[in-house]
This record gives structure tokens, sequence and C-alpha cells, in this order.
């Protein structure tokens, strides 16, 4: 007997104008944070090459600007990151990165056709971009 089937088996054949919305949650743990910033610094300095020590030091100042120094540099906060053959068990850390961090987990939704890509709101997106829309 054939098990039933839902929309999400049926093929979904691409049409102009569909909307493919991909959404990505990254984790990662600071396990050193000297380490972390000092990382964050490297990556702004690679950046902006221009700056002194301490203009870098001034411009990232905080976590915030250090995770983005690290996405703007390397397009991810542990771009490096190979995933091991054997993912540490929960409350693991890795300790020994240069960058002071603990890849802790991703994962990733592909959504399809939403009724509006993010350009379509303009300076205007919804207050949780992450939140699926609702139908036209």
């Amino acid at each position: 007997m054939d098990e039933p089937t839902t929309p999400e088996d049926e093929p979904t054949t691409p049409v102009a104008g569909m909307t493919i919305s991909l959404r990505t949650g990254r984790d990662v743990v600071i396990v050193d944070p000297d380490r972390f910033l000092a990382a964050a610094r490297a990556a702004h300095h690679d950046l902006h090459p221009d700056l002194t020590e301490a203009e870098v030091a001034e411009a990232i100042a905080d976590v915030t600007d250090a995770a983005y120094a690290l996405i703007d540099r390397h397009g991810d906060l542990a771009a490096d990151h190979e995933p091991p053959d054997r993912p540490p068990l929960p409350g693991v850390r890795v300790t020994d990165r240069p960058d002071g961090l603990s890849p802790a987990g991703s994962m990733s939704e592909l959504v399809l056709d939403e009724p509006h890509p993010l350009q379509d709101y303009g300076c205007f997106l919804p207050d949780d971009v992450f939140a699926r829309r609702p139908d036209h």
C-alpha cells in the first residue's frame, strides 16, 4: 500500500516570479573573549589596512562590532569551521580555535513562494523578518 503524500512531497516546478527564501541560523559560543576580539580586530584591519591599531580597537569595542567584523571579512562567524564527522556532545565546547569561538550548531530552511521577497519591503521591513508571511 502506498503511503499518503503531502504537498511537501510533490515536486515544485519553478515559475517566473517565484521567490525562494533561505533562512539560516548559526550559533557560536565565545570560549576565549581575548582571542575573539583579537580575531575580529585582525579581520577589521584586513578590510581597512589604513587604520591604526588604536583606530581598529576603537572600531571593534564590543561583541556586536566583533561579530560583524568577522562576518564582513569571512562571510560567517566561524567561516573556516568544518563540521566534524562526530559532532561534540551537547555542552562540550571546542576550545582550541584561534578565533576563540566554539561552533554550536547551524540550521537552514528553504521556503518557497513567499508573497513578498525582502526587497519588496524597501526600508520598512516586517517586525520579524524570519516569521512566515501570510499568504497572498
